[in-house]
């Protein structure tokens, strides 16, 4: 919501909002002068002449039976953003069941960098930008495109960008082939240019359907039309390597951001701003400056050789793609602190975070954080934690803090990870003062001038 709240500040609309609790978002949010109450209350939207609610709210909500009860309009997030999106002529739509976060950032940096003056809403904070969009000058509009209610069918995108297609949220689409469908239809609805993950089967099988529009494909294998050669990988796990197009060589690029699957994401920005007429070289200065999102693999504080990092993997192939990437940096051994995120995920994906998340060498599981469910699945942590070896479910985000920063020694990552509010966890083991009291004689406090949003 905070991406709109800013649009919408910046074009003098009055605003006003409620949340359930207190957070970073809110308090940027208070920052702009908009007037935030923490509860949902019909009072709420007494002078509000339009309601805008995330898809976290319920439509049962006290505010908005009080909207439809006074015949206030009510309007969705995506709605809103379907709105303002017809405002501008080069709409990019950034989908995908992964990637669609940093794929969407690394666009919107690269055409800051070429001083085009693009408009982006981004599904987490680019610390550049201070928050999750940007407003401009130009008819460039870069939006993340969530699939989640069929979010994405709002929007009719110039060029469109499929990262990959995997099973989630089937609290909404109950099966694959319905996912698929609403795959399918967000293809068609793009006016020009779909570009697309050629490594990943389940894009690439619904692309073969799409008949009426340009369609460049993306990967590191042989049969896609832009390709990443001669990949290697530094100790950090940042990679480099040849960019080609149809066996033409076009630069070497070279990452700042961790992992393979980071390998596609900056192929499919690299590819949306040479469509919009960005120079490559200009592209690859700005790609090789890029460090990342807000918690994607967010590293917020190295102490005594203790690395504390952040990240929003919830589902379990980011889980996996994320630890396998941290297992190769050589640390002596990973703490992993996983939040699980809704009940019908984690019941449906069991044993397959069960495995994802074994990689790491002890994992800490917090109760599953509910959302916007209840729990009809009869499914708990500790359903999960009996197939992990070496898990422990602790439930409290200062007990967790404790536990690690007395157990953790030289050499190790402590890694928050969880698409909730994990990262406030991370947050507290961050801003602890001694880490191995009993092994280490030199206390160090740490600055306050980390920047965590």
């Amino acid at each position: 919501m905070f991406a709109l709240v800013r649009f919408l500040k910046y074009k003098n609309h009055i605003i006003t909002g409620s949340d359930i609790y207190e957070s970073d978002i809110i308090s940027k949010i208070k920052d702009l002068n908009i007037k935030i109450n923490l509860n949902h209350d019909k009072k709420n939207v007494e002078n509000a002449d339009l309601i805008v609610y995330s898809s976290a709210v319920d439509k049962k909500n006290v505010e908005i039976l009080e909207a439809k009860r006074k015949n206030i309009p009510i309007l969705t997030r995506c709605e809103l953003l379907g709105i303002i999106s017809k405002s501008y002529k080069n709409l990019v739509g950034v989908s995908g069941t992964h990637g669609k976060t940093t794929t969407t950032a690394l666009i919107a940096h690269i055409l800051l960098d070429s001083g085009v003056e693009p408009n982006a809403i981004i599904g987490g904070t680019l610390s550049r930008l201070n928050g999750n969009s940007c407003i401009g000058n130009s008819d460039i509009l870069i939006c993340e495109a969530c699939e989640y209610k069929d979010s994405f069918l709002k929007l009719f995108p110039k060029i469109s960008v499929i990262t990959n297609l995997e099973p989630d949220h089937m609290d909404y689409f109950k099966n694959i082939d319905n996912l698929k469908k609403s795959f399918e239809k967000f293809m068609s609805q793009t006016k020009d240019l779909i570009i697309f993950n050629g490594d990943d089967l389940g894009t690439k099988n619904l692309i073969s359907n799409i008949k009426d529009k340009e369609i460049i494909s993306y990967g590191i294998y042989k049969d896609c039309n832009y390709l990443a050669k001669n990949i290697t990988f530094d100790k950090n796990q940042y990679s480099s390597y040849d960019l080609f197009y149809k066996n033409n060589f076009i630069e070497n690029i070279s990452l700042k951001i961790h992992g393979k699957f980071n390998i596609y994401n900056s192929l499919a920005a690299i590819i949306t701003c040479l469509k919009l007429d960005t120079d490559i070289k200009i592209i690859k200065k700005s790609v090789e400056s890029f460090k990342g999102v807000h918690r994607r693999f967010e590293i917020l504080k190295i102490f005594n050789n203790i690395t504390i990092a952040d990240d929003f993997a919830h589902h379990p192939t980011e889980i996996k793609s994320t630890l396998s990437s941290a297992k190769k940096m050589n640390f002596r051994k990973i703490w992993l602190i996983f939040q699980p995120h809704t009940f019908s995920r984690t019941k449906m994906f069991l044993n397959e975070f069960a495995e994802s998340l074994s990689i790491a060498d002890k994992v800490i599981l917090t109760e599953i954080l509910p959302v916007r469910e209840t729990n009809i699945y009869n499914i708990y942590s500790k359903d999960l934690s009996k197939k992990i070896k070496n898990s422990v479910i602790i439930n409290e985000f200062k007990k967790i803090a404790d536990y690690v920063t007395k157990n953790a020694e030289s050499g190790d990552l402590i890694l928050t990870m969880g698409g909730g509010n994990i990262y406030k966890c991370a947050n507290m083991i961050s801003k602890s003062y001694v880490f191995l009291p009993e092994k280490s004689k030199e206390v160090t406090k740490f600055s306050s001038s980390v920047q965590i949003t």
